[in-house]
């Protein structure tokens, strides 16, 4: 049983399946959130918060299993997937497409539930994610790229399902506002985050000919770039505020961790040395979670 248990959640990358679904039940929240200070309901629906994280976690969890189907056999070659249960043999791809097929099936099934949108992004998620971004990752860097939007609709995702069904008096214009700018923060992000994860990471990703450096390489170019997207995060992240839902503290947290984490990207750019690289990928560990955790406290707050 337990091992069992190892494999499944090495099938569906447990930890990384757990963060989405975090992403999106936070912005489940703010949206419920929103609606109540409007009067349109009398308190946050725990219902479909716990029916989002199921689903959710399902439809990721699906899609992280057809991504290992599709790559098993370049999961045998590099040292931290070789123990995946589907490169290590304990699980034949036939029972992989079954889970995955059951599970895909389920989750939007119950993201379908809180509406029609959220069901069929759900859907969109799980094809871009495995059949584009997949296998782009052995022919272009602009993997990087495709993969970001499935990684960033989880928030975008959450806020749709927090408002039902989507009938104007519920969703102002506001709204599309917040899902977007939601979707933009996580979309900016991705780009330091997946880059410090391939610098640190490309001598295992060399051997599956994986090309997820902006110049497939561990060069100034590749830290310069991630630098960049550093940078870029600091005003999106800011958005919040500019367009008035925010307030100042999310702005100075925001604002700190912006700055600790292009500071961390500046420091890799001058040494281009792989324990710079490391603070760059840990700190974007942190990043997402604190600043989206500080939006909703924002709203609790109000």
């Amino acid at each position: 049983m337990k091992q069992y248990l190892s494999d499944f959640s090495k099938l569906i990358k447990f930890r990384l399946s757990f963060t989405v679904v975090f992403s999106a039940s936070i912005s489940f929240l703010i949206g419920q959130k929103m609606q109540v200070g409007r009067n349109l309901i009398p308190a946050i629906n725990w219902n479909n918060w716990l029916i989002l994280i199921a689903g959710g976690f399902l439809v990721t969890a699906a899609a992280n299993c057809f991504n290992e189907i599709i790559e098993k056999d370049l999961d045998k070659l590099m040292s931290r997937t070789k123990d995946r249960p589907m490169p290590a043999g304990r699980m034949t791809t036939g029972q992989g497409l079954i889970l995955g097929v059951f599970m895909a099936f389920s989750g939007t099934w119950l993201l379908g539930q809180l509406n029609l949108e959220t069901g069929l992004l759900s859907v969109f998620s799980i094809l871009l994610y495995a059949f584009a971004y997949t296998p782009l990752k052995r022919k272009s860097p602009i993997a990087v790229f495709v993969g970001a939007i499935p990684g960033a609709l989880p928030p975008l995702i959450g806020y749709l399902a927090a408002f039902g069904s989507l009938k104007a008096e519920m969703f102002h214009e506001i709204d599309y506002y917040i899902a977007v700018i939601l979707f933009l923060i996580q979309f900016v992000w991705q780009f330091p985050h997946f880059w410090a994860i391939a610098w640190v990471l490309d001598d295992d990703y060399k051997k599956a000919g994986f090309r997820l450096l902006p110049t497939k390489k561990r060069d100034r170019i590749s830290a310069l770039l991630t630098f960049l997207s550093t940078l870029i995060l600091i005003p999106v992240s800011l958005l919040p505020t500019i367009y008035g839902f925010g307030g100042y503290y999310i702005a100075g947290l925001s604002l700190i961790a912006g700055i600790i984490f292009s500071w961390l990207a500046f420091k890799l750019l001058m040494s281009r040395e792989l324990a710079d690289a490391k603070k760059v990928m840990f700190c974007s560990f942190f990043y997402i979670p604190a600043v989206q955790l500080g939006l909703l406290l924002n709203f609790i707050a109000k």
